[in-house]
């Protein structure tokens, strides 16, 4: 039931959270420069689309919900696709979700408390409940969700073209001093640049989020490469354009010292009506947690549904057809990871494992065009396109150890392959006491959601 517009309000909705309005210094800091800072930004969104026309090939050669998963498994086998799985359930997916919901909180909950900063245990109780919020909208319904994610669509692009446009006015009226000498005092070393490029594809994280979702996808075929081809660039052009428009106010150095760029803007340009850009933050950061949980739900539902889950988070509502169980446990995960007091370090840490996996995936087209070549490609993107992105993929891994090498590297490895003991226990020699053990809840969820496996519901 997801049509072309609400596939490009997917793409785009979930790419621009609250990082392009909060902290879009964590790029400058790395190259010291107004030039090469737009240029990052620009390399970034190209890398993005490069990436997302890969996974366009995969998602329309393989339609199955999942993402990453079902193209690692028909290309490598079941070893990386579970370790996908492992490492995405368990930590990149859910974290996300949580520090998504976080930063809703904070800006939600700063009017409340002018002058200092909300209590913990308020942000932490109102971002569990966005949590709860979002994952109820959609185990009720995949159109619920899909209208939600439009609407939030719609409200930060209002934002987005208030910034830009008032970046525009400012340069049409001469401000244009902070782009005099742009290059000069830059720090550019191969360690700077994949820094500064591994903090802007951050920003961009969800250019794959529509290949979750393909089995749900109205004519995927058509639509799926076509919201990848409108999405991405649009989502690039915004993220260049506020750039420019946050340098027109703020010099290098000011961008750096504020917590908070967008409001800062808001503060010298929008005054006395700068309260519209932490409201329209709030919508951007729903936005974008419902989209990661619309699609992340599917990658759950797929695990269950390949036994590399409980057997359970396969099943699909009767009465609502979303993967109700799925989405119930990828919410509860994310609540678990609202508890610690700070999970942004944690998420740096293992944002290098999505990289391997992009990688892995990108490699995985190129294998199957010589191991599946009976398998029909509606699109057929030119070879050289995967050999960049899996080389770039290489270096965004290698980048943050070599530059600045750390144990929670390592730790983020052998959770990784940690994966490799529960594989062999639970799906290699099917210990199957977890499935036993889950058969009471498995009758009970049946009873309360009205789920059953996906063929009961075909039947």
């Amino acid at each position: 039931k997801v049509g072309l517009v609400s596939g490009i309000c997917m793409i785009v909705g979930t790419i621009i959270g609250s990082g392009i309005f909060v902290s879009p210094k964590s790029v400058l800091a790395n190259v010291e420069a107004v030039g090469p800072c737009l240029t990052i930004w620009a390399a970034c969104g190209v890398l993005a689309t490069l990436g997302a026309l890969c996974f366009a090939e995969l998602g329309t050669m393989i339609t199955k919900s999942g993402g990453e998963y079902p193209y690692l498994m028909e290309a490598f086998g079941p070893i990386p696709a579970f370790l996908f799985s492992w490492t995405s359930l368990l930590v990149t997916k859910p974290s996300s979700f949580a520090i998504i919901c976080l930063s809703f909180a904070e800006y939600a909950s700063a009017p409340f408390y002018p002058g200092c900063d909300p209590p913990q245990v308020v942000i932490k109780c109102l971002a569990a409940a966005a949590i709860v919020v979002i994952t109820i909208v959609n185990s009720l319904s995949v159109k619920l969700g899909s209208y939600l994610q439009n609407f939030l669509t719609a409200a930060k692009m209002i934002i987005v073209t208030i910034i830009i446009v008032s970046g525009i006015v400012l340069l049409a009226k001469g401000k244009t001093e902070n782009f005099k000498d742009s290059f000069k005092d830059s720090k550019i070393s191969v360690s700077s640049i994949s820094l500064a490029f591994y903090n802007g594809l951050w920003a961009y994280d969800g250019w794959n989020q529509l290949n979750y979702i393909t089995e749900e996808l109205k004519n995927p075929y058509r639509n799926l490469p076509l919201s990848i081809i409108i999405g991405i660039p649009l989502v690039t052009v915004c993220y260049v354009l506020i750039n420019i428009s946050y340098f027109t106010v703020m010099t290098s150095t000011e961008l750096l010292q504020s917590q908070a760029v967008a409001v800062t803007f808001g503060d010298r340009v929008l005054y006395p009506a700068s309260w519209i850009v932490p409201l329209f933050v709030v919508f951007s950061t729903l936005g974008s947690a419902n989209g990661t949980c619309f699609t992340a739900g599917r990658l759950v539902y797929v695990a269950g549904r390949e036994g590399h889950m409980l057997k359970v988070l396969s099943y699909i509502s009767v009465k609502h057809l979303t993967p109700a169980p799925a989405i119930i446990f990828y919410g509860a995960i994310a609540i678990i990871y609202i508890i610690p007091g700070d999970i942004d370090t944690l998420i740096n840490y293992f944002s290098f494992a999505v990289w391997i996996f992009y990688g892995l995936t990108v490699l995985a087209l190129i294998v199957m065009r010589f191991t599946r070549k009976e398998l029909r490609r509606p699109i057929r993107i030119p070879i050289i396109i995967p050999v960049i992105v899996t080389l770039v993929s290489i270096l965004l891994v290698l980048a943050p150890i070599i530059s600045a090498p750390e144990l929670a590297y390592l730790y983020c490895i052998l959770f990784i392959l940690s994966g490799l003991i529960v594989y062999v226990l639970f799906v290699h020699l099917k210990f199957n006491w977890p499935q036993k053990i889950s058969k009471p809840m498995t009758m009970h969820l049946q009873m309360l959601l009205e789920v059953v496996p996906e063929e009961e519901v075909t039947q």
